[in-house]
């Protein structure tokens, strides 16, 4: 994958982020909405709607520090990066929901570390 794809990804991101705010900002206005304001599900859907504009800045980073160089680390961090922007989100919103899904935060996580580390070999 070359770094055009983490571009479109971090800018696909934050338009997630846009667009799950504007649907934040119908609800967050009453008190009780989610079980109040210090309640998990309230405060993991705005964890959710910050992911999406967080990761989307790291893979626009990652595009602008990457430039055209492909090494076998870009190859490795490119992915995981792009897994990280669905998945963090997502993993938010789904635990919101349902507190189990919390067993799945090692996915997002994971993958942003992975990726970051994989960028900094590349780097260095």
């Amino acid at each position: 994958m070359d770094s055009h794809f983490n571009l479109l990804v971090g800018w696909w991101g934050f338009l997630g982020g846009a667009a799950s705010g504007a649907l934040i900002g119908l609800r967050f206005h009453k008190p009780g909405w989610l079980g109040g304001y210090d309640a998990l599900p309230r405060r993991l859907v705005r964890l959710g709607h910050i992911a999406f504009f967080g990761i989307g800045l790291i893979n626009i980073l990652y595009a602008l520090s990457v430039g055209p160089l492909q090494t076998p680390w870009t190859s490795f961090a490119s992915p995981l990066l792009a897994v990280a922007m669905v998945t963090m989100p997502a993993n938010c919103f789904l635990t919101a929901w349902r507190p189990y899904f919390r067993h799945l935060f090692f996915i997002p996580a994971g993958a942003t570390l992975l990726g970051i580390v994989a960028l900094l070999i590349h780097l260095g």
